[in-house]
């Protein structure tokens, strides 16, 4: 930050979001944004570096010279309990429930924002239309589910300046994506593997698999998608 390692270490939960303190100016941090929220670096916030959320059986096939972090013995007793996911599902959660709305506040979304535009796309309506295409702002995105259910990327569908309109080859694990404009085709990981595309890479977009409460409460003009109103 502004040239400066800070280190963190855990503060509190606000709202089953994690919340960091940094030693070097006592600021407070939080996880879901990556912004100070408290103390001398109020307003300012962390460059978020690319993630993945995937299984390790995806993650190794594309990576096969990971490396992998195992447990440390010696702190073995203050890890999480395998249960520890499941208790804080247990939690109530503290934002307002608006009667009218949707989903419920621990439906599985996964959000997209770009600039100023905010979009979650409900799981189930990943699971019953795979891949999804659509657009959130100006950018035309692609929201690919592997069939492990679990491991999902999502992709600026343009190369070149050229809007592509992308479809799942059937009966393909890995999934395999067609272009069908050009019939190139294109791996999980946005690599065009064959045809006039071949090489290409698909720009990735982050997007964050999350709760919908939380989601909504960092993004309070987001929008939710809807397979009835989808054009595919």
């Amino acid at each position: 930050m502004g040239g400066r390692v800070l280190h963190f270490r855990l503060a509190g939960i606000n709202n089953q979001n994690f919340i960091m303190s940094d030693e070097e100016t006592g600021s407070w941090w939080q996880q879901v944004s990556g912004c100070a929220i408290l103390g001398p670096l109020t307003g300012q916030c962390l460059e978020a570096a690319p993630w993945d959320e995937v299984t390790f059986a995806v993650w190794k096939l594309e990576h096969p010279h990971t490396q992998v972090l195992l447990p440390d013995d010696t702190v073995k007793k203050k890890y999480a309990s395998a249960e520890w996911e499941k208790k804080i599902a247990e939690y109530p959660t503290v934002t307002r429930v608006d009667p009218d709305d949707e989903l419920k506040p621990r439906d599985l979304i996964v959000g997209v924002a770009v600039g100023s535009v905010a979009k979650a796309y409900p799981w189930t309506a990943l699971e019953a239309q795979n891949p999804i295409i659509d657009s959130v702002g100006d950018t035309p995105l692609l929201l690919l589910l592997h069939p492990d259910g679990k491991s999902l990327r999502c992709f600026d569908r343009r190369v070149d300046g050229e809007t592509l309109e992308l479809f799942l080859k059937t009966a393909t694990n890995p999934p395999v994506i067609v272009d069908s404009g050009t019939g190139s085709e294109w791996d999980f990981s946005g690599l065009s593997t064959s045809g006039p595309l071949s090489g290409r890479r698909l720009a990735r977009v982050a997007c964050l698999k999350d709760y919908w409460f939380d989601w909504k409460t960092y993004h309070s003009t987001t929008r939710v998608f809807s397979l009835s109103t989808s054009s595919r």
